[in-house]
């Protein structure tokens, strides 16, 4: 599928890694582009979320480029926002840019000071190796715990011509969505107003970055850009924009679901369906508690049908249910039925249980509609093999 036109991509090894791969990511868009983005909600932000959100604010929703650096948070240093804003700052002197339109992202270890130097030092190689073409370079350049690139493209096809669409993530641990989570990074060719793209992004991510889960954390480093430049010539109207809200939606639902997959030891993506909830909202923090409950994903993780630690869990979520009308099914089997034991095959349901893909669906009896669809993974003993060593 081709890329967005109009955009061009680096990677390159500035030392910021222990391993010698690549540890910075550049993307420019050859015309300023509009921008929107989400960030952490986390009381402790690194100096690129603050600084990001300044320069988003004082470019009136421009970009025109976006430097991302992984193996370093550049969280909890005392120069944090000054190796910020020195290395948009050289950036911006590279391509000649206002230094606002340059926005910044760091994934990494928090509380170790970043050399800006490092930076501003491969900055030449960088911009030298700028091309339409390595949008997978920097895919792979921003991972760190992954396992796997993440990407996800689509195109929609309107009357005046082709939109694309092409998005990169990257996370597999510190995951629990609450605006976004990890960095992700998504590319248009459509014209769009700022406005316009915020309201586009603040959907995506409520049915995609929002409803995964790893493990319970929100990291101090979450940003999520959409980026729309307008370079394949297309203007869309209002409602041509709803199906390119759509397809950025099922770009960033692809990505989420490839977090999930990849979760820090993970072997199973999880599937959490919830039906029947008084609203939406219910139906969320039934799903969420569900995918974060240790109980329930080590479970899962040893195919154990132990479809009490759902019900537990739901009822763990701080809304209102009665368990008398909770029916749970597990790989499609019925566990549970008005919150009592189902008859069901241990065995089969164990293999079934096997697979690489497990899906829970709980349905609530009663007058409820609210829905809610969330994505996680299953705990296994790998998580903390890679967590307790993570700095070391």
């Amino acid at each position: 599928m081709k890329l967005p036109a109009g955009y061009r991509y680096s990677s390159a090894y500035a030392g910021i890694r222990k391993e010698k791969k690549p540890d910075l990511g550049l993307i420019v868009s050859d015309t300023p582009a509009s921008a929107a983005a989400v960030f952490t909600q986390n009381r402790v932000q690194a100096a690129p979320v603050r600084i990001a959100r300044f320069n988003l604010t004082k470019s009136r929703g421009r970009v025109s480029a976006v430097l991302i650096n992984a193996g370093n948070a550049n969280c909890a240093t005392r120069t944090g926002d000054r190796v910020a804003i020195a290395c948009c700052d050289a950036v911006a002197k590279h391509l000649r840019v206002a230094a606002e339109e340059v926005f910044p992202a760091s994934t990494g270890v928090i509380g170790v000071e970043l050399e800006a130097r490092l930076i501003t030092n491969a900055l030449p190689e960088l911009v030298a190796g700028l091309a339409p073409g390595r949008f997978d370079d920097v895919a792979k350049a921003i991972m760190t715990t992954d396992t796997r690139m993440k990407a996800s493209h689509s195109q929609v096809r309107l009357k005046r011509g082709t939109v694309r669409i092409a998005g990169m993530t990257k996370g597999a641990g510190m995951m629990q969505p609450n605006m976004a989570t990890t960095l992700g990074f998504v590319m248009l060719d459509a014209a769009v107003p700022p406005a316009a793209l915020s309201s586009m992004l603040t959907q995506a991510v409520a049915s995609s970055y929002n409803r995964m889960s790893v493990d319970g954390d929100t990291s101090t480093n979450d940003t999520v850009l959409v980026l729309a430049n307008g370079a394949g010539g297309v203007q869309p109207d209002e409602k041509e924009r709803k199906k390119i809200g759509a397809a950025l939606t099922e770009v960033m639902e692809d990505l989420a679901r490839q977090i999930a997959r990849d979760g820090e030891g993970a072997r199973k993506l999880v599937t959490i369906e919830v039906s029947g909830a008084a609203g939406d909202d219910a139906a969320e923090r039934i799903a969420r508690s569900i995918a974060n409950s240790p109980l329930v994903k080590t479970a899962i993780a040893g195919s154990d049908p132990n479809w009490g630690r759902i019900l537990m869990a739901a009822g763990n979520a701080g809304v209102a249910l009665d368990p008398s009308k909770v029916d749970i099914d597990l790989q499609g089997v019925a566990v549970c039925r008005a919150g009592l034991a189902a008859d069901f095959s241990e065995a089969e349901l164990k293999k079934k249980l096997d697979a690489a893909e497990c899906l829970i669906r709980i349905v609530l009896h009663g007058r409820g509609t609210g829905s809610a669809r969330f994505w996680t993974c299953d705990l296994t003993e790998k998580y903390i093999e890679i967590n307790a060593s993570y700095r070391t």
